[in-house]
């Protein structure tokens, strides 16, 4: 279950909100491979074309557990929030995959009228 919630944005503004300290930037890191059944699986559903849904649920799954890694390296630092969030993915050897998602962790507090 992901962790997210209304203040993480790939913007550098949080609407309603200003910036009061800046934590600097978190990741989380999630280094993943596929096995030899799931391709096996994947190669069937290529054969008939479309969405190859196996890695699709890989690729969730994935990106999903290293926001949540980011999102806790977040919390560990005081941040209620997050800006700039990206994601990278780096093929570290064949079959093998590192997915990296980043930000900026901050604290804001609303903007008072």
């Amino acid at each position: 279950m992901s962790l997210t919630h209304p203040l993480t944005t790939t913007t550098f503004e949080l609407t309603g909100y200003r910036v009061v300290k800046s934590f600097g930037v978190v990741r989380g890191i999630v280094v993943r491979s596929r096995s030899v059944i799931g391709n096996f699986g994947a190669s069937i559903q290529a054969i008939f074309g479309g969405n190859i849904s196996l890695y699709t649920d890989l690729c969730e799954q994935t990106r999903e557990e290293a926001f949540n890694k980011m999102l806790t390296h977040a919390g560990q630092l005081g941040a209620n929030a997050l800006i700039g969030v990206r994601y990278d993915a780096t093929e570290i050897a064949p079959g093998i995959t590192e997915v990296l998602c980043y930000g900026t962790a901050v604290s804001v507090e609303p903007v008072r009228a």
